[in-house]
């Protein structure tokens, strides 16, 4: 029997409160024990799961309780739910389950848990975001869990914004890299094999970009810039097959992302071609009514988001979309045919994942749960999302005798290392991280001998403590570690109104750069925090990023030496509060005096070696619609020391329609190379990567004159007229 036919025939037996079940999305509090089902340890009530799958026929549950389970835990949950669906309910169909591991199973216990994506980005390893989404499908399928709300695929493109650190950065090019790349691993072919998970795509769409820079507000996106910045990466991890998507919390010029028809269902459908499940996020169906007030009752907020798209409501503590669908569907303001579209959707889906014919936890993925190759794997990808903004005089790498002061608010904690979505959704809960994984201080402890570290305090976050204390510890050390940076936080407990970093971190790092003696700052945070006043007398600058469990391992190998830092900003660091500018700047915006005057620029990064580009060379002048062009430099490692090295393809269109940016990256390739070892590096360019969205708000390519650029080095080309006002999507292709 075919796919279709299965999913129809299952559809025809259903009743239409069943059908609704389907489209209802529950969190497991609902269905645990204790007040709220918060009890701890955590337990399933089995008569609150009997209702919501008996009685409300629910089809997904997800989410987890006050914090992890170890994975024979949710063998146990996931057992439990799927024995009251498949023994106990009518028609025996599964429940699918779902959870937010952006980084790792970060809600299994014991788990590996990986840089940030805005890390992993920092690396611009594509291979190692794939071997990422392997190893977490691996371990959330160890826990018994198919399905995987990640990766997000908006652009960071305002820096305040809480949720950065859960981007791939703020380009287009580089984050739909790094996104597909994450999905290819997390699925392979067939992200219904035991052994992947599905990925969901968040938060469709533009999300990322409120102007408040708070939480969950809105976001003014004209139709151009939506189609240039913040589609193309969800059009791509849709043609690398994701088949959910969950929809943005927010709203984008004054439509809620829950009830926007445009965007739901003639982009994603229509022109995207999507073909399975739209998720709500965390009640943001009620909210058209309680928040937004563009619906006038629940139920009016109901039938806005099912017709404008979404086909399952992540309800989530309650039954009443359940309940109000019903009613919809009773009176006819929602017809059964969008029902039964949805509802062919979510079982179609589960079919592809294998819940409907292998719906228990596989106790065979238990033996590749955490194994030491994973534990390296992590490992890598902390040592080479490290970036070295400045080093003066080679500050850097310290010899391992050098006695040293360690200091600073997020110098001995493990929760600043992983940020949010770790153990607990906020991921502060220190006491809660395990005891065998290094800080920054312990781990420069092992590598120095605790008799040449001393450790101070020096402030909290946002408080003073002792900074007279970390003054006089100065004395007798050879160089200062400032450890500086932001706790743990997720969503709108981010929220800040100052992307300065806070007062008492400054005053603590700059009574110590007084001292004279050399200060290396660590900047341990998931956003760009402003740090203007430290940076030209600081001897040295490592962004950290939130580098995960490992972390402190990989911060103490780069201080040493035992690493080279690689990686590479995939944001621009901003210099003022109000100069908040990427890098793809337009003409106009480093015209008549204006400029783009990050910190750090997008790309930057230093090395202990150093590189020398050379014999840039095409192997065309010119390229029409099917043309492809080789685009070739030399890279030589001209140092003493082994290291990789980042090659950025940036091309300029001289002229076009509409302004174009005056840069924008088009490839990348990371490269390593021995002392004195020198590699021919290659990368392809289509008339598909030089394509933009015109003046009709569809994406074009344009004849004429365009440059390459990589390193200090340019080369013009030629797009030829053959190629002219050609509609194609953001991949290249008609």
């Amino acid at each position: 029997m075919s796919k279709e036919q299965r999913v129809r025939d299952l559809l025809q037996q259903m009743t239409l409160e069943e059908k609704v079940g389907q489209m209802t999305q529950v969190t497991v509090d609902l269905v645990s024990q204790g007040v709220d089902g918060r009890d701890e340890p955590h337990r399933i009530d089995r008569a609150k799961l009997e209702e919501a799958i008996l009685a409300h026929h629910v089809g997904s549950i997800f989410n987890v309780g006050p914090s992890a389970y170890s994975r024979e835990h949710w063998i146990d949950v996931i057992t439990e739910i799927q024995d009251v669906a498949t023994q106990q309910s009518r028609l025996k169909i599964p429940v699918l389950y779902g959870i937010d591991a952006i980084h790792g199973a970060n809600y299994t216990l014991g788990a590996t848990l990986f840089p940030q994506p805005i890390a992993m980005a920092a690396t611009w390893n594509s291979d190692l975001v794939s071997q990422e989404g392997e190893i977490t499908a691996w371990e959330v399928r160890a826990s018994g869990i198919p399905w995987n709300f990640y990766p997000v695929l908006d652009v960071g493109r305002q820096p305040l914004w809480p949720r950065l650190w859960e981007t791939f950065g703020e380009d287009v090019h580089l984050a739909k890299s790094m996104g597909v790349s994450y999905i290819r691993g997390l699925q392979g072919t067939d992200f219904g094999a035991p052994d992947k998970a599905a990925a969901c795509l968040k938060h469709y769409v533009g999300y990322s970009f409120p102007i408040s820079g708070k939480d969950r507000t809105a976001a003014w996106i004209s139709e151009r810039m939506m189609r240039e910045y913040f589609l193309p990466g969800f059009e791509a991890g849709i043609a690398a097959g994701a088949p959910t998507v969950m929809a943005n919390s927010a709203e984008v010029d004054g439509i809620p992302g829950h009830s926007n028809y445009h965007l739901l269902t003639e982009v994603l459908r229509g022109e995207m071609h999507f073909k399975g499940i739209v998720d709500s996020d965390w009640m943001d169906i009620e909210r058209l009514y309680s928040r937004d007030h563009v619906a006038e009752s629940p139920k009016e907020a109901v039938r806005m988001a099912v017709m404008a798209g979404v086909d399952m409501s992540m309800v989530p503590l309650d039954y009443s979309f359940h309940d109000l669908l019903l009613a919809c569907a009773k009176d006819g303001s929602v017809p059964l045919s969008r029902i039964d579209e949805a509802v062919t959707r979510i079982l179609t889906v589960k079919l592809e994942m294998g819940v409907l014919d292998r719906p228990y936890p596989d106790l065979r993925m238990a033996k590749k749960f955490a194994t030491p190759e994973a534990a390296q794997t992590n490992f890598q990808a902390a040592r080479e999302c490290l970036t070295l903004l400045k080093n003066d005089r080679k500050t850097l790498p310290l010899a391992k005798n050098t006695k040293i002061l360690v200091t600073g608010p997020t110098a001995n904690v493990l929760s600043s290392l992983n940020g949010g979505w770790t153990i607990t959704w906020m991921g502060d809960v220190e006491a809660l991280y395990p005891k065998d994984k290094n800080t920054v201080l312990r781990a420069l402890q092992e590598k120095f001998g605790k008799d040449q570290v001393v450790y101070v305090a020096g402030s909290t976050f946002d408080d003073v403590v002792d900074v007279q204390a970390a003054v006089a510890a100065t004395k007798g050390v050879d160089a200062i570690i400032v450890c500086l940076g932001e706790k743990a936080y997720s969503e709108n407990w981010g929220n800040i109104d100052d992307l300065t970093l806070d007062a008492a971190q400054i005053e603590l790092a700059r009574a110590l750069i007084d001292t004279g003696k050399p200060v290396v700052l660590l900047l341990i945070e998931g956003r760009p925090r402003i740090i203007r006043t430290l940076v030209e007398k600081a001897a040295a600058i490592v962004m950290c990023y939130c580098p995960g469990m490992e972390g402190g391992n990989a911060i103490a190998d780069i201080l040493c030496g035992d690493a080279n830092p690689s990686g590479k900003l995939p944001l621009s660091y901003p210099k003022y509060p109000n100069a908040l500018v990427p890098y793809d700047v337009k003409p106009a915006d480093v015209a008549d005096g204006n400029t783009y005057n990050p910190e750090f620029p997008f790309g930057h990064g230093l090395s202990y070696t150093t590189f020398e580009y050379s014999d840039l060379a095409v192997d065309r002048d010119e390229i029409g619609v099917k043309d492809t062009m080789t685009v070739s430099i030399t890279v030589k490692n001209t140092g003493v020391v082994a290291g990789s090295e980042v090659v950025q393809l940036f091309v300029r269109d001289e002229y076009g329609s509409v302004s174009r940016p005056v840069r924008q990256l088009k490839g990348f390739r990371k490269v390593f190379l021995a002392p004195g070892e020198e590699k021919r590096v290659q990368m392809a360019i289509t008339a598909g990567d030089l394509s933009f969205i015109g003046r009709d708000n569809t994406r074009i390519i344009e004849p004429g004159a365009f440059t390459l650029m990589i390193n200090k080095f340019s080369r013009p080309c030629t797009l030829r007229a053959d190629a002219v006002h050609r509609t194609m999507n953001s991949e290249g292709t008609r």
